[in-house]
């Protein structure tokens, strides 16, 4: 019967709100953004925080300048004008959902953010309290909830969202917290490492969060960079002019079509690479050519004919393990 009152009580004041002036620009505008979600108030927010409340989770109001943020950080930057949106909302109608923030686990009397780094940085802005709630988590459980909620409600990127789980990774976290942080499948995440671990670090720092930009692109990105001319080439270009003139949301567009005009360094023809070594103490002579795609090889010794058996008898074992270190080296 409790939660039935409360849900009425909602009702009843969204029900007085309607008669109340439209809300404010700043939240109208925010909402055409794709935040409503976390700024409008709704039945179904409203109701949230009242099961909160029934199940222990009180909303109170924290200096802001008592948190720090999460150990993992999960955006790429900040979108300048979507921020100015939040912060003109909350001036004018408040914060309507709160934060999750736990104790610190170094430092008591303070708090790290697990997840509403910006309404807590507009807060820090405006010089208000944060309204928050308070939950004693692990560094797993702080993983998880952080991970669900901004896959949730953040609308992060694909490759915020893969460089977060290299963060995850390479701060010891496990491929099962990883996965459950982010809701996806071993598959997707092999994808999203291999890309954020073939791109350099200085493209993806340069190129940002890239709103609107898929798997499927940023993997075709991948392929490219592996060859390492290519990702030389990308590297000389996000420093370049035509770079750093195009626009936050066109920067990933003119890198890949710059890579992909390229053309693709073409062997000198006629020329051979040979090489000539010694095995065993002299006793075996090996000599190779290569020219693109053709390759021979040539044993001299006194049982040269039984140790080229012995060598092309395992020649299908070998080129299994090559095509599976080319996999893992690509991420395909």
């Amino acid at each position: 019967m409790a939660r039935k009152h409360l849900l009425d009580s909602v009702t009843a004041s969204l029900s007085a709100s309607d008669a109340a002036p439209s809300p404010s620009a700043a939240r109208s505008e925010y909402a055409k953004r794709g935040a409503s979600r976390s700024m409008m108030l709704s039945l179904d927010e409203m109701a949230e925080n009242s099961m909160r409340i029934l199940e222990g989770e009180t909303v109170v109001s924290l200096d802001p300048t008592l948190l720090e943020g999460s150990f993992v950080a999960d955006r790429v930057g900040d979108d300048d004008d979507d921020y100015r949106l939040l912060l003109e909302a909350i001036r004018q109608a408040g914060q309507s959902s709160p934060i999750l923030v736990r104790p610190h686990p170094d430092d008591a009397g303070r708090y790290m953010i697990v997840y509403g780094h910006r309404r807590a940085r507009v807060a820090r802005e405006l010089g208000i309290k944060v309204r928050a709630i308070i939950k004693p988590l692990e560094d797993i459980a702080h993983i998880i909830a952080q991970g669900q909620e901004n896959t949730a409600r953040a609308n992060l990127t694909f490759i915020e969202k893969s460089l977060f789980a290299k963060k995850l990774s390479n701060s010891g976290m496990t491929k099962d917290t990883i996965k459950a942080a982010l809701t996806v499948d071993d598959t997707l995440l092999s994808r999203m490492l291999a890309v954020v671990e073939n791109v350099p670090d200085t493209v993806l720092e340069a190129v940002g969060s890239a709103k609107g930009v898929g798997r499927d692109r940023w993997e075709e990105l991948k392929k490219l960079v592996v060859i390492p001319l290519k990702a030389e080439a990308a590297i000389e270009f996000v420093s370049s002019e035509e770079f750093r003139n195009s626009t936050p949301e066109n920067r990933f567009d003119v890198l890949l079509s710059h890579l992909k005009k390229g053309k693709k360094p073409k062997q000198q023809a006629g020329k051979v690479a040979e090489r000539a070594w010694a095995l065993a103490d002299n006793t075996v002579s090996v000599s190779t050519k290569g020219s693109g795609k053709a390759f021979t090889m040539a044993l001299k010794s006194k049982d040269a004919s039984r140790f080229g058996t012995y060598v092309s008898e395992q020649l299908e074992r070998l080129y299994r393990e090559f095509r599976q270190r080319e996999n893992e080296q690509t991420g395909d």
